[in-house]
């Protein structure tokens, strides 16, 4: 698998120590995470040497950590407009549906039903 977009989900169930999440990510080519994503991470940790293990997760797998240009921020702007009032679309899914969209990658997430109304969307499903 190469070129491929990891949601916040498939990172947090790797830490927690689900085995299919950590083979899904170390048989990647190129893993890529967006910067919301590892926001999102930092938000959830309890300590630092969680925050610092971490960071050494994300050097030591060579993570393409893609930040939120202008033009990501106008297509998750328009994916909001679009979707939050019939699909409760978040913010952070909005970013980082968007980040994959405009990269040209799919969308690895156990969170299905933040995104499969995406019809532009390359969504990639995890089971845990």
């Amino acid at each position: 698998m190469s070129s491929v977009l990891i949601d916040t989900d498939v990172i947090i169930w790797h830490m927690r120590g689900n085995e299919k999440a950590r083979d899904i990510i170390y048989r990647l080519e190129k893993p890529a995470i967006s910067i919301i994503t590892q926001m999102e991470l930092v938000q959830g940790l309890r300590n630092k040497q969680e925050q610092v293990a971490l960071h050494r997760f994300i050097e030591q797998l060579g993570f393409q950590v893609i930040t939120v240009s202008e033009v990501i921020s106008q297509r998750a702007l328009f994916l909001m407009e679009e979707w939050r009032l019939s699909h409760q679309m978040l913010m952070a899914d909005a970013l980082i549906a968007a980040t994959a969209i405009e990269h040209g990658l799919s969308l690895l997430s156990g969170n299905e039903k933040h995104y499969r109304f995406l019809t532009m969307l390359k969504l990639e499903s995890f089971k845990p």
